[in-house]
């Protein structure tokens, strides 16, 4: 009896989904792409409607082999490609070398990886989206036409090996601009004035100089903008009394955020788990794809990975009501199912990113894991159940005081009860300032209007303005959502172009341009503004929204753009000048010819060379001086640069056998640790420093994850109390 043949992308999916077709079904994987434009010439036919020239990929010719020798006995061909443009594109050539029928039902498409999903799919086969095919087909040539055009410019006026895209341009022309906006910023002084308050029970709290009562008896805030007006306020104040002008308390709810789209998981996971966007996507694939569970066998985690779509199937929402109603109790239960709703009914076509299998929570399968799978897994499930539950209820409070008619203010809240909290804390956003942590206080005793206080300390605190925050791979992630550059599959190969192509570095979390980056962005912004930009970059990508709506032809789309461009790339061709880039010297000679030194961008960033290259070959490492020393040696550490970006630490003697020192983290001079005597390291963790013993045997640090077990039931039995209290 001949089998159904079912073509996925990727050899893991087959494993997955093999488990749930049974013996009558033959699984197989085209390993991603199979067909695409040739590498060595532009592939398109721009005289002819932009006609493209498919070629074969390169070392795919055993793998078309193979399923060709599979289709030729199958019963039934499926072609169960992901359910994407990308997905779509990937089927309709499998359907070609096939000579399968696109309009046949051929195609099987599902957002999750179940028994029941698959089954279903399989039961009701569609016909090829020749909307999406078109979509996926102008998008790639639009990359390739701007790709190859644009580029050569810069090989013949820059130097050869950079490259421009529709996308990575405008990305990096976004690094350079906020650049161009912090060296431009002039920062503005301030002052902070901060007074601490003790009532006639001894109980203390802070408040900050706010404003004034004006002649309406209405309060007018005031910034304090130098020294004197600030020394002039304390004049006013000194020995003065003050008093409770007003106390308003107030509850309100803070409600959850919808379950993740790519986007926001890309974000999330580079705010709380420290992942770039690559890597986000690659452990995200293998969640979806499947993971081999002992026991088990081949089992996906969670649905589709890119979509900007935050709508839930109903079966889902049941099965997250029913676990948040067991493990949570009623009163985490909302009265009705959340929904959340898309911007667009384009993204209504996938569903958000959330758990497939309820039944494999984080916690029981953790062993079976690696740790960014279990850390990136438990973020999705986190987010998910925690979109389900009831918003927080938090008290707020805020007392204005008054003292010689100078209005201080207090702020401070309290989580009644916790809600989503429970299961998906809040973290510190990047973008609070610490201002605001001083403006607030957790533990504002109870204030009576008129009580009278009594000033016990005063704090001055110059301040001055601060320039716009330098993107991270979260923040910019978020700029090209909004702004509509680029879509979900987009993000992370996008970033991480830029940075392979040496136009940013990574300093930390922050995405710095580098003078190359600067250069090229120059260059385009100079010659063809009106095309590698966020306006016209974010129209083309709602046109190739309307080719996939079908509501627009995609080479017409092509014809709209073309031309034009054409005539800049021309013009730019004949009319830029070759730059000439002054090689940087430095105050140093090549230790084994005598020549100069000089910095060089290399594929994994900036590095020294010999300027007497090919024939001298000397090259070394940037490396970052650091005030450590060896824990080893006691010679002095330095820091280098990954490949990736991260920063470690080696001893200066590290090409000496006899020290063999390096370390992720800072070691730090003279600390040892009280417990096993091991030298202790500077780590960072959300933006702040803290020490730690580098022995990951120490006691110390098996007793910090106990601490957290311990601040956890601490923190649950806090949220029992203030229930029963609010009850």
């Amino acid at each position: 009896m001949n089998k159904n043949l079912v073509i996925v992308e990727s050899p893991a999916k087959a494993r997955t989904i093999g488990r749930y077709l049974g013996d009558e079904y033959e699984i197989t994987a085209s390993v991603g792409h199979i067909r695409d434009l040739p590498q060595s010439t532009i592939g398109v036919d721009v005289k002819n409607d932009f006609k493209p020239r498919y070629i074969t990929m390169r070392g795919k010719n055993k793998v078309i082999k193979e399923i060709k020798k599979l289709a030729e006995n199958a019963e039934q061909i499926y072609i169960a490609t992901d359910p994407d443009r990308e997905g779509e594109a990937i089927a309709w050539h499998i359907a070609n070398i096939l000579k399968i029928d696109p309009d046949s039902p051929c195609r099987v498409t599902f957002n999750e990886i179940t028994e029941k999903t698959i089954k279903q799919a399989i039961k009701d086969p569609r016909s090829i989206d020749m909307d999406l095919v078109n979509a996926q087909q102008a998008r790639r040539i639009l990359d390739r036409l701007v790709g190859y055009e644009l580029s050569p410019i810069l090989w013949k006026k820059i130097k050869v090996g950079l490259s421009a895209g529709r996308v990575q341009s405008v990305a990096t022309r976004m690094l350079v601009e906020r650049e161009e906006e912090i060296e431009k910023f002039v920062p503005e002084e301030y002052w902070l004035l901060n007074v601490l308050l003790e009532t006639n029970k001894k109980e203390t709290f802070k408040a900050r100089y706010h404003g004034f009562l004006n002649e309406k008896n209405k309060v007018s805030t005031r910034k304090l903008a130098n020294k004197e007006e600030t020394d002039q306020i304390l004049a006013d104040i000194k020995d003065q009394p003050f008093t409770v002008h007003e106390v308003k308390k107030g509850t309100r709810k803070r409600q959850p955020s919808a379950p993740f789209t790519t986007s926001t998981l890309q974000q999330e996971a580079a705010r709380r788990i420290n992942f770039s966007s690559r890597k986000t996507m690659s452990i995200a694939q293998q969640l979806y794809e499947g993971v081999d569970l002992p026991g088990l066998g081949p089992t996906a985690l969670v649905t589709y990975i890119r979509t900007d779509s935050v709508r839930v199937s109903n079966d889902a929402i049941d099965q997250a009501r029913k676990m948040i109603e067991r493990d949570f109790g009623t009163d985490y239960l909302p009265k009705s199912p959340r929904t959340y709703k898309n911007k667009n009914a384009a993204q209504d076509a996938h569903e958000a990113i959330r758990p497939s299998h309820f039944s494999q929570p984080p916690e029981k399968i953790r062993d079976m894991l690696s740790y960014d799978q279990y850390r990136l897994y438990k973020l999705i499930w986190d987010r998910f159940i925690a979109s389900q539950m009831v918003p927080a209820k938090i008290n707020t409070l805020t007392v204005d005081t008054l003292c010689n008619e100078h209005l201080f203010r207090s702020r401070g809240e309290q989580i009644i009860f916790p809600g989503f909290l429970k299961i998906y804390e809040d973290i510190k956003s990047e973008n609070k300032k610490d201002d605001d942590d001083l403006e607030t206080n957790k533990n504002i005793p109870d204030l009576e209007k008129n009580e009278s206080l009594k000033c016990i300390d005063q704090e001055a605190l110059q301040k001055f303005t601060q320039p716009p925050a330098r993107y991270t791979e979260a923040s910019l992630i978020k700029a090209m959502e909004e702004y509509g550059i680029g879509r979900p599959s987009t993000y992370a190969p996008t970033i991480s172009t830029i940075l392979d192509r040496s136009y940013a570095e990574k300093d930390k979390r922050q995405l710095i341009p580098t003078e190359l980056g600067r250069i090229v962005t120059n260059m385009l912004r100079d010659n063809f503004d009106q095309y590698i930009n966020v306006k016209f970059t974010a129209k083309m990508e709602d046109g190739l929204d309307t080719v996939e709506a079908g509501d627009q032809d995609w080479v017409n789309l092509l014809h709209s753009f073309y031309p034009g461009f054409h005539e800049a790339i021309e013009a730019a061709d004949e009319n830029i000048k070759k730059l000439v880039i002054e090689p940087k010297y430095i105050d140093e000679a090549c230790p084994e010819c005598g020549g100069k030194l000089q910095i060089k961008d290399g594929r994994y960033g900036q590095f020294i060379a010999c300027s007497n290259f090919p024939d001298c070959k000397y090259t070394r490492s940037i490396v970052q001086e650091t005030d450590s020393h060896c824990p080893k040696c006691s010679s002095p550490v330095v820091g280098k640069k990954s490949r990736r970006g991260s920063i470690f630490y080696v001893c200066d003697k590290s090409k000496d056998p006899e020290c063999d020192f390096i370390s992720w983290d800072l070691p730090i001079d003279g600390k040892n640790c009280s417990t096993c005597g091991s030298y202790m390291v500077q780590k960072r963790f959300r933006g702040r420093l803290f020490e730690k013993c580098s022995n990951k045997d120490c006691p110390t640090n098996k007793k910090k994850s106990t601490s957290k077990s311990k601040s956890k039931k601490s923190t649950d039995n806090k949220n029992k109390n203030n229930k029963s209290h609010t009850n």
